[in-house]
């Protein structure tokens, strides 16, 4: 089964000073934080923001390609989670029929939105990346460990969206 989701925020990583980007699936307000490059981030931020740049951006150019041999995006789909890695399929049609590509979840998302395709997160994904009702396992023990500790424990899923990149 999949899941319709939207994108609810992106957000930097405090610890690592990576993009996050949060998925939040609209039937049950389940959010997935999927860690992206810098350069991904900025991809999918122009577009939520509509920004055009004078000369095309890579997802900008790739579009222009696929449009000029009649191919679109029908959807994209974070269909698999291992070791951490999330996975990606985008979906497209040409004339010549209907065919899909692995693709990082970063990149397939920075298309969708070019295309305005809906983004699904498949329920096995949903299922792995749920957080654990058990107590988390601390590793690094130090003052500054401790402290980020407490902080993230005391984050919400709500909090994810309040910071923009």
């Amino acid at each position: 089964m999949l899941h319709k989701v939207s994108i609810a925020g992106l957000t930097m990583d405090p610890a690592s000073n990576t993009p996050i980007i949060i998925l939040k699936s609209e039937k049950n307000d389940q959010s997935i934080p999927i860690w992206i490059g810098l350069l991904e981030a900025t991809s999918i931020a122009s577009a939520l923001q509509n920004i055009k740049y004078e000369r095309p951006m890579t997802h900008d150019l790739f579009k222009k390609f696929t449009e000029r041999l009649d191919i679109s995006i029908s959807k994209i789909e974070v269909c698999d989670l291992k070791d951490n890695t999330f996975y990606a399929k985008i979906h497209f049609i040409s004339k010549d029929g209907n065919f899909e590509m692995d693709a990082r979840p970063s990149d397939a998302i920075a298309l969708a939105l070019r295309y305005d395709a809906p983004i699904y997160v498949a329920d096995e994904v949903m299922q792995k990346s749920k957080m654990g009702d058990g107590e988390a396992e601390v590793l690094d023990t130090s003052e500054e460990g401790k402290k980020w500790a407490d902080y993230l424990e005391g984050l919400s899923p709500e909090d994810f969206g309040k910071f923009k990149i």
